[in-house]
C-alpha cells in the first residue's frame, strides 16, 4: 500500500473494529480518506461504533453486506484474525484491491526505526525483555503490536529517536506488503495455526514475510537450532545474527558450553556475544537468569542478539537478564498449595509450547491441558509426557485426544473433566482434581498445548480462571 495520505477522498474499509480497527479507521479518517468500518458481530456486541460515528466514520455492524466491497474502493485492512476465505476478503482480492493488516499501515507512519519479532513461541517475552534491555541503554524504546498497544496508535508517537519494538503473528505479517523492520528477528517455527494458514508452506511463507524487504544494512535476528529458520538463510539479503543453544558460532550469541540434548543439565553455563570483529563478550552467567527453563534461555539469547543490533551496549545487559520477572500466562509463577507450586502457562496454545514448559520442571508435574481440536495428533506430548509428567487433567475438545498420548505414555493417574456449558466451572473442577493428585513437592501446571477458543474468550481468559481456582483453594 502506500501512505495513508495518499487516500484523501478515497474509499476504504476497515474489516472488524477491536482495537487495532479502530485505531486504523482513525488514521485513515484523520489522512483524509472516506471510512467504512464493518463487523459481523451486531451492533451492541461494538461498543466502539459510536465513537467511530461521531468523527464521522460509517460503521456497518450485523454482517457483511453484499456490496460492502464495489469497485470504488483502494484498499482494504482486514483485522488479522479475519480468514482470508472471508467473503468481503476474498471479493476485494478477486476485484484486484488490496488486502493488508494495521502492521502495513503503521510501517508507513512510523518514523522510528522498527524491530519485528514473530515466531511459533516466545514472542511476547522476547519483545517485553528487548524492550526492557533498550530502556536499560537509554534506546527510547516503544513496545507494541501484537503484545497490546495498537501499532497505529505507537507509531503515531514515534520519533526518529525512538526504536519501535513489535510483537508480530502470522496473521499480521502475511497482509504486509513494503513492510520493513531494521531488525527482524524469527525465534522459532512449529506446527500451529493450519486452521487459519491450510498448511505449513504458507505459515512459514507469513513468517518469512518479516524478511522480504530487508536491505543490507538491516539485521535478520535467527535460531541457528531450529531447521525451518535455517532454511531461511538464502533468502535473507540482511546481515544475520543467529542464536544458538547448541553450537558456539563465530559470531551470534550462544550458550557456552552449548546444551548438548533435550534435557535441562546441572552445567554452569554463559551468554556469549561474538561480535563480527571476533571478540567475546561475557553477557551473564545463565542461573542468574530470572526466568526458568531452557526456552527462556533461548528467548534470552535472540534479545540480546536484537538489543546489540539496535547499539545497546553488551556490558550493560545482565541487569534486564537477571531482573525481569516474566509475561502473564507464561509460565507464571501463581503461588504454593500444600507444598505444591502452581504455575500458570495459558500462553501454551500448540503442543510445542507446553513440552517447552515441561522441560523447565525437574520436580514432578501434574499437568493440566486440552482445548481447541485443530487436527494434531498431539503426539509431540509423548516423550516428554513419560519423562516430566506423573498426571494428567483434561478438558475441552480433544481432551480424549490427550488422554491417548497419556495412556500411551504409561501414565496411571489420567482424569478428564466433562466440558460443562459453564467453562469457568469445568477449569476450577480441573483444578481441584489437579489439587487432588498433586504431593508435597510437585509442580501443578496449566500448560493447555491447546488454543482457548472451544471454551474460552482467549488463552488470558483461561489463565485467570485458573489462577483463581488455585487461589481459591
Amino acid at each position: 500500500m502506500n501512505h495513508p495520505e495518499t487516500y484523501r477522498g478515497q474509499q476504504v474499509v476497515v474489516l472488524g473494529l477491536a482495537k487495532s480497527g479502530v485505531q486504523v479507521a482513525k488514521v485513515l479518517h484523520r489522512a483524509g480518506a472516506i471510512v467504512t468500518v464493518n463487523d459481523k458481530k451486531e451492533r451492541e456486541q461494538c461498543p466502539e461504533a459510536s465513537e467511530l460515528e461521531a468523527l464521522g466514520i460509517s460503521v456497518v455492524c450485523g454482517g457483511h453486506p453484499d456490496d460492502l466491497i464495489h469497485d470504488q474502493v483502494k484498499l482494504v485492512v482486514k483485522n488479522p484474525g479475519i480468514p482470508y476465505h472471508a467473503a468481503p476478503v476474498q471479493h476485494a482480492l478477486e476485484s484486484g484491491i488490496e488486502v493488508v493488516t494495521e502492521v502495513e499501515v503503521a510501517y508507513h507512519l512510523c518514523k522510528a526505526p522498527m524491530i519485528g519479532i514473530t515466531g511459533s513461541n516466545g514472542k511476547t517475552t522476547t519483545t517485553t525483555w528487548v524492550g526492557n534491555m533498550l530502556e536499560q541503554a537509554g534506546l527510547k524504546p516503544i513496545v507494541a503490536g501484537n503484545i497490546g498497544t495498537p501499532l497505529c496508535e505507537a507509531a503515531e508517537q514515534a520519533t526518529p529517536d525512538h526504536w519501535m519494538v513489535v510483537e508480530l503473528s502470522s496473521f499480521q505479517l502475511k497482509g504486509t506488503v513494503e513492510f520493513r523492520p531494521r531488525i527482524a528477528a524469527l525465534l522459532n517455527v512449529a506446527e500451529t495455526h493450519l486452521d487459519y494458514h491450510g498448511d505449513m508452506q504458507d505459515y512459514v511463507a507469513s513468517k518469512a514475510k518479516l524478511f522480504a524487504n530487508q536491505q543490507a544494512d538491516d539485521v535478520a535476528v535467527l535460531n541457528w537450532d531450529d531447521a525451518v529458520c535455517r532454511e531461511l538463510i538464502p533468502y535473507i539479503k540482511s546481515k544475520l545474527i543467529p542464536f544458538s543453544l547448541t553450537e558456539r558460532l563465530e559470531m551470534g550469541v550462544y550458550a557456552d558450553p552449548p546444551y548438548v540434548d533435550d534435557q535441562e543439565d546441572d552445567v554452569k553455563r554463559q551468554v556469549v556475544y561474538a561480535d563480527d570483529q571476533g571478540k567475546q563478550h561475557v553477557i551473564i552467567d545463565i542461573q542468574n537468569i530470572s526466568l526458568p527453563g531452557r526456552f527462556n534461555v533461548g528467548n534470552a539469547l535472540a534479545a540480546v542478539a536484537m538489543a546489540v543490533a539496535a547499539g545497546a551496549d553488551p556490558a550493560r545487559l545482565a541487569a534486564p537478564l537477571a531482573a525481569f520477572k516474566g509475561v502473564e500466562h507464561r509460565l507464571e509463577y501463581v503461588l504454593e498449595h500444600n507444598g505444591s507450586a502452581y504455575y500458570n502457562n495459558s500462553k501454551a496454545t500448540n503442543s510445542k509450547a507446553t513440552v517447552m514448559a515441561l522441560n523447565s520442571f525437574k520436580k514432578p508435574v501434574v499437568l493440566i491441558a486440552g482445548g481447541l481440536d485443530r487436527g494434531s495428533d498431539m503426539m509431540e506430548l509423548l516423550p516428554v509426557l513419560e519423562d516430566r509428567v506423573k498426571a494428567v487433567v483434561l478438558l475441552g475438545e480433544n481432551r480424549t485426544k490427550i488422554a491417548k498420548v497419556a495412556e500411551l505414555a504409561g501414565l496411571k493417574q489420567i482424569k478428564i473433566v466433562d466440558n460443562e456449558e459453564d467453562a469457568a466451572r469445568t477449569l476450577t473442577a480441573a483444578v481441584h482434581e489437579a489439587a487432588r493428585l498433586a504431593e508435597p513437592g510437585d509442580v501443578v501446571l496449566l500448560s493447555p498445548a491447546c488454543a482457548s477458543w472451544d471454551m474460552f474468550a482467549s488463552y488470558e481468559e483461561r489463565g485467570r480462571i485458573f489462577k483463581q481456582a488455585a487461589h481459591n483453594l
